[in-house]
């Protein structure tokens, strides 16, 4: 950080602390467990990046995504993805409007439900390539356009996207190029035997969580543009990349990947944890981030980066194994 800014920075990041842990306590009063999950959502959304969350039903993705956009006093949309959805149903359209004074026709777009701070994508892949590419332009643009005409879109803008591991009939996966549009690829679990016993609780009385706003648009502006001011040691960068050039099979030097990796990652992986890795060390407090860091999200940037050929899929190897292996 700069000599100038140096001593607001160091109040930012106080600030940045504190308001994260408000956010963790105000969902908790709604959301039992998923601490890990939590924190990687408020991770993707300081380091201005995008979720995708991969869950079977009933595990509360909606109700934890929901409750965010609440404690978080942003704006939130729900786009329920079906085969029939068409790109226009996302961005918006252009109608026909008629001047109540001069008579006079023209066009007038009007915003679909994309234009919102926190969207929320539910079963993506249920939707047919061409719709999926509409939300994917917005995300990584920021924008949409329709009728020639360029619509930006407000900030802080953050897709959370999710998909069923479970039924895959009818569906239309992501291809590879547009999962890397996704910072984290985050796995919901079951809960805990307790943490279940705690949602039963709740969910069937009548307990109702008074959920008070602690974050707004603004103030996340702000801590995304402090994330950029963060310095990282040129060890912790020089590892990062390492790491992940060793997920390449092209010219590794190690015969388990070789084998077994069909496509590693590329650039935005290493830019993504590097991201990941300046968020929490603020998060957490502290000025500058640690290889432990960059260690801690490489599962979630990692798993949907990495393809595993036929012989792993043969051996049951998933993305997740060969990361471990790499460690």
């Amino acid at each position: 950080m700069t000599q100038k800014n140096s001593v607001d920075d160091v109040k930012a990041v106080e600030q940045l602390s504190d308001s994260i842990a408000s956010v963790k306590r105000e969902i908790a009063k709604v959301i039992v467990g998923q601490e890990q999950i939590v924190n990687d959502l408020l991770v993707s959304l300081i380091a201005r990046g995008h979720c995708l969350l991969v869950g079977v039903p009933g595990l509360a993705k909606t109700l934890l995504i929901k409750t965010l956009s609440e404690v978080l006093d942003l704006k939130f949309s729900r786009i329920q993805f079906t085969p029939d959805l068409m790109p226009s149903d996302i961005t918006g359209t252009e109608i026909i409007d008629e001047d109540p004074v001069t008579k006079k026709r023209g066009f007038r777009f009007i915003q679909g439900p994309i234009f919102a701070n926190i969207i929320l994508a539910d079963e993506i892949n249920r939707t047919p390539p061409k719709t999926q590419a509409a939300l994917l332009e917005a995300m990584q643009e920021h924008k949409v356009t329709a009728a020639g005409v360029t619509h930006s879109l407000g900030e802080p803008f953050f897709v959370l996207a999710t998909q069923n591991p479970i039924e895959q009939e009818g569906t239309y996966p992501l291809p590879e190029a547009q999962l890397d549009r996704f910072m984290f690829n985050l796995w919901l679990d079951y809960p805990k035997f307790a943490e279940e016993v705690q949602i039963v609780k709740t969910t069937t009385s009548d307990y109702s969580a008074d959920l008070k706003k602690v974050i707004n648009a603004d103030e996340i502006i702000s801590f995304q543009k402090l994330i950029k001011r963060v310095p990282v040691a040129d060890n912790v960068i020089e590892y990062t990349v390492k790491l992940v050039d060793s997920t390449r099979p092209n010219n590794n030097q190690n015969e388990f990947v070789k084998e077994r990796v069909a496509w590693g990652a590329g650039p935005r992986a290493s830019q993504y944890l590097i991201l990941a890795a300046k968020t929490k060390a603020v998060m957490e407090g502290r000025f500058t981030p640690s290889i432990d860091d960059v260690k801690s999200f490489l599962i979630p940037v990692l798993r949907h980066r990495i393809i595993p050929n036929f012989t792993a899929e043969a051996e049951g190897i998933s993305s997740v194994d060969i990361i471990n292996k790499l460690l």
